[in-house]
C-alpha cells in the first residue's frame, strides 16, 4: 500500500492519500459506509463481504480506482476516482477530454473539527488536478445532499444541472482547474461565508 500524494494544510496539519487494500481495510470501510451519516454513500444494508467484494470490483476496474485518506497519518476519509466516459456518467453528460469523476467520503468522527471536510476535498481536487492530464472534476452528488453541494461550490465547481442515474437523482457540477485553483486562492474568504460546511460533514460524497 503506498502512498501517491501528500498536503500539509496550512490549519490542520499532514494530508495523504494511499492505495486501498479491499481486504485488509474492509473492517475499517465497513464501519463508514455503513454509518447512519454515510446514507448517500448507498452502502447502508452492506455487510462487511459485500464491502471487500466492491472494492475488489473497484480495484479490478480499468477505469475506476479508490484510495484511503490518511489525516495526520490515521485514515479518516475514502476517495475515489473514475473515468466518467466508462463509470457512472455514461451517455448522461457532455464528456469532455481530460475529465475525471470522483467521489469522497469522510470517516465518522465523535466530535466535529472545524474545517476539515473542505481540507479533505481540496486535498482530493489537488491530487486530481496534481495530473495534468485532468482539464476538469466532474462530480454527481445526490440532489438531496446540500452540504456536499455547499462544499463543491466552495472549492470552484459549478452546477450544470440535475441528472436522473439508476440509484439517484443526482447534481451534475464540474470544476475546471482554473476555478479551483482561484477558489483555493480565496479560500479564506470561502471560509467565512459557508459555515454550514465549515465542520466535518461525515457521509458527503460527492
Amino acid at each position: 500500500m503506498s502512498v501517491v500524494f501528500t498536503r500539509v494544510d496550512d490549519r490542520l496539519g499532514a494530508f495523504a492519500l494511499r492505495t486501498l487494500d479491499p481486504e485488509a481495510d474492509a473492517p475499517l470501510l465497513h464501519g463508514w459506509v455503513t454509518h447512519p451519516k454515510a446514507a448517500f454513500w448507498l452502502m447502508q444494508d452492506a455487510d462487511e463481504a459485500q464491502v471487500i467484494e466492491e472494492y475488489r470490483r473497484i480495484a479490478a476496474h480499468p477505469h475506476h480506482d479508490a484510495y484511503l485518506g490518511l489525516w495526520r497519518g490515521s485514515p479518516a476519509f475514502l476517495a475515489e476516482r473514475y473515468d466518467p466516459a466508462h463509470v457512472e456518467l455514461v451517455s448522461l453528460y457532455d464528456h469532455q477530454p481530460g475529465d475525471v469523476g470522483m467521489h469522497f467520503l469522510c470517516a465518522p468522527a465523535g466530535a466535529p473539527v472545524h474545517g476539515f471536510t473542505r481540507a479533505v476535498i481540496r486535498t482530493v481536487m489537488a491530487w486530481l488536478f496534481a495530473d495534468p492530464a485532468t482539464r476538469r472534476v466532474v462530480v454527481e452528488p445526490d440532489v438531496r445532499n446540500t452540504a456536499v453541494h455547499a462544499l463543491n461550490a466552495a472549492v470552484g465547481f459549478e452546477v450544470v444541472g440535475p441528472i436522473a442515474k439508476p440509484e439517484k437523482d443526482a447534481l451534475l457540477s464540474v470544476c475546471t482547474r482554473a476555478r479551483f485553483e482561484a477558489a483555493a486562492g480565496h479560500a479564506g474568504l470561502n471560509a467565512a461565508a459557508d459555515p454550514a460546511a465549515a465542520t466535518r460533514e461525515e457521509g458527503a460524497p460527492a
